[in-house]
């Protein structure tokens, strides 16, 4: 079962990277931006630091990574070559290509070593993987002792009389707008199901500490539509 959702997922993405750029704006009611921006300011990323981004889709937070570094190497490592194609095309855009890194792999089987990474990220990826807490503990892996886990994600809002709008938006309203700009309705019919299935904000925090990691803080973000959890690898790891 896990190895036919696995091959869903790819096939998914593989179809819609074409017009992902355009339906994250949809599906993030135009926040995503905004989100990443918050985030980066809580990173706190210093010249010289690197990362690796996971399910870096198009690369615009890998992007975003490389820039706060300066000179630090920065890898994305997504399953989607489609994917990675249109990200690679605006790293070269950009004039990156000497620090960034792509990778095509799984996020569950992560090809670094130990203690390899200041920071290890995820944005809007880790819902459609089939192992949660896996992709956590090898985030926790490869991050360096002291360094920041971090993932940022959609989620789910809390307050009643939003919370019905959301779930209507999500289940009626996104599909039909992917199938009227992307040309892909069942595609987008199954990301707001992979959604339904997700942590809430709670829950992600615990699994944080399940996987190893220290001092997790959360951030509900727009409402509880999205939040941000970002945990650190202890320092004192033999």
């Amino acid at each position: 079962m896990e190895a036919d959702s696995k091959q869903h997922v790819h096939a998914v993405f593989e179809s819609i990277a074409p017009k992902y750029d355009l339906m994250n704006d949809l599906l993030s009611m135009r926040r995503h931006k905004a989100w990443r921006k918050f985030t980066m300011k809580k990173m706190n990323v210093q010249p010289g630091q690197t990362a690796l981004d996971l399910c870096c889709g198009t690369c615009d937070w890998t992007i975003a990574l490389a820039k706060a570094s300066g000179s630090g190497k920065i890898v994305g490592l997504d399953f989607s070559q489609n994917m990675l194609d249109v990200g690679a095309a605006k790293i070269k855009e950009q004039q990156l290509e000497r620090q960034i890194k792509l990778v095509q792999g799984n996020a569950m089987e992560l090809p670094f070593e130990d203690n390899s990474f200041d920071y290890v990220t995820i944005g809007f990826g880790l819902r459609n993987v089939p192992n949660y807490l896996q992709v956590l503990k090898e985030m926790e892996r490869v991050v360096k002792p002291g360094g920041q886990v971090v993932c940022l994600e959609l989620s789910k809002p809390g307050w009643q009389p939003f919370k019905a709008v959301y779930y209507l938006y999500f289940q009626q309203i996104l599909p039909l707008l992917g199938k009227l700009v992307a040309k892909r309705f069942k595609e987008y019919k199954w990301l707001p199901d992979s959604l339904k299935l997700f942590l809430d904000i709670k829950q992600l925090s615990e699994l944080f500490k399940e996987a190893g990691l220290q001092n997790v803080k959360a951030y509900a973000l727009f409402g509880g539509v999205a939040a941000l959890h970002i945990g650190k690898k202890e320092i004192n790891q033999q």
